[in-house]
């Protein structure tokens, strides 16, 4: 599995597996935990989840999912904006590891800005980090003045990574954001890569998938993985897990990359990382 390296020197790969949604149905549970077990078999060891997914649902089912393989997984779990005071999100941390089976996590993440001072929750990672109940901490759906803002702030030169949407339709984080978080060594994690499966329905990125002979799905997460970010897909089943890690060999030609921004157009003027999403 191909990494990149965090500014702590940590190492992430750079496909991996969502969470989202996993965990709700009884029903469903075992199938869950065979798609999250069959991903790690295929060297997708890092898992994406979050607190609110299924109300600590998603983590309860991570937890028993790699109960046995917890050192070779690259955990990521993400504190709601409404816990994230100083000591808030240090009680969330510890509810979440409790949920995941786990005494630390790998990344840290603030699920997106809410009305909490940034310096309360920047305070409250740089105490779990120093406790090492996690190793890295970053942020989610923060625009360029935001990453500034928290960056000027103690612990903010920290901030290891920022989770934003990101995917064929939605790239408003081309304008500045991606090479403003480039030059500074700091990753993006691409949340929403099928845009809630909306991408699989458009037309003229079928026919681009049927032109090379695979499928919408494989060919927009070879895209994301194209430009050097880290991508994480929901892993729902067996089948979409293996579709999934085939993404990681789907080199595409630079006429379909061409063909690709002529169907879906970077940005050609300031755009704010989430109008229209």
């Amino acid at each position: 599995m191909k990494t990149i390296c965090l500014p702590s020197g940590q190492l992430i790969p750079v496909l991996g597996m969502g969470t989202a949604g996993l965990g709700e149905a009884i029903a469903q549970r075992e199938n869950e935990i065979a798609a999250v077990r069959r991903g790690l078999d295929l060297g997708m060891t890092l898992i994406d989840t979050a607190e609110i997914y299924g109300e600590g649902g998603a983590e309860t089912l991570i937890g028993k999912a790699i109960a046995n393989c917890r050192s070779s997984v690259f955990l990521v779990s993400k504190v709601a904006p409404r816990n994230a005071t100083q000591l808030g999100a240090i009680a969330a941390c510890e509810n979440s590891l409790r949920r995941l089976q786990t005494d630390y996590l790998d990344l840290y993440l603030l699920h997106w800005r809410g009305p909490v001072p940034l310096s309360e929750t920047l305070a409250a990672f740089e105490t779990l980090k120093q406790s090492g109940k996690i190793r890295d901490y970053g942020v989610g759906n923060f625009d360029v003045e935001d990453m500034e803002e928290a960056s000027a702030l103690p612990g903010g030169g920290a901030i290891a990574t920022n989770q934003v949407p990101y995917n064929l339709q939605h790239r408003n984080s081309e304008w500045k954001l991606l090479s403003w978080c480039q030059q500074r060594g700091i990753p993006l994690m691409a949340h929403s890569p099928l845009l809630q499966g909306e991408l699989l329905k458009h037309p003229k990125l079928q026919s681009i998938a049927q032109q090379r002979g695979v499928t919408v799905a494989l060919l927009a997460i070879a895209w994301l993985l194209h430009q050097e970010v880290i991508v994480f897909p929901k892993a729902s089943s067996i089948a979409h897990v293996e579709q999934n890690r085939a993404a990681l060999d789907l080199k595409l030609t630079t006429e379909e990359l061409n063909a690709l921004d002529v169907a879906f157009p970077p940005p050609s003027e300031p755009i704010a990382l989430l109008e229209n999403w």
